[in-house]
């Protein structure tokens, strides 16, 4: 009779944890979905599963290192950081590590103290002098 708009439950689809600020945690944390912080971590934070997203407010902080496919920073990590997919670093974000990146968006007053390493996308073969470039074999062959 009555619907609902819910979405389905399914693991990490559209949920979002918050740790609040005042919280401090002291170990690994590995999340799917959605995880922002105001708080203080202490350990290592690992987004899996190709829709993770981290979000580090202002008054965030991150000792350890972070791994998630997309990662917005506004506070500090002190830590190696690698986004598989983008990192976007606003005015008042604060690394003291490495990055890794495959899309940066960078706002003015953003400081990295450390390597920025560029990841690129996997080489691809070349087709042979004669073959049509990605044609499927199975559509190639009808007209």
């Amino acid at each position: 009779m009555f619907k609902t708009n819910r979405a389905e439950a399914r693991p990490g689809a559209e949920t979002t944890t918050l740790i609040a600020a005042g919280t401090e945690i002291r170990g690994d944390i590995r999340f799917t979905g959605r995880l922002h912080i105001d708080g203080k971590i202490e350990g290592a934070i690992r987004g899996e599963g190709a829709q993770a997203m981290l979000t580090l407010s202002e008054q965030a902080s991150v000792i350890g290192e972070v791994q998630a496919p997309h990662i917005v920073v506004n506070g500090e990590i002190n830590g190696d950081v690698t986004a598989s997919e983008r990192l976007e670093l606003a005015s008042n974000a604060r690394i003291e590590g490495n990055v890794h990146y495959k899309v940066l968006e960078m706002s003015a007053g953003a400081r990295i103290n450390g390597k920025m390493v560029h990841r690129t996308e996997p080489p691809r073969q070349l087709p042979k002098p004669g073959e049509a470039p990605d044609a499927a074999p199975a559509e190639a062959g009808k007209a």
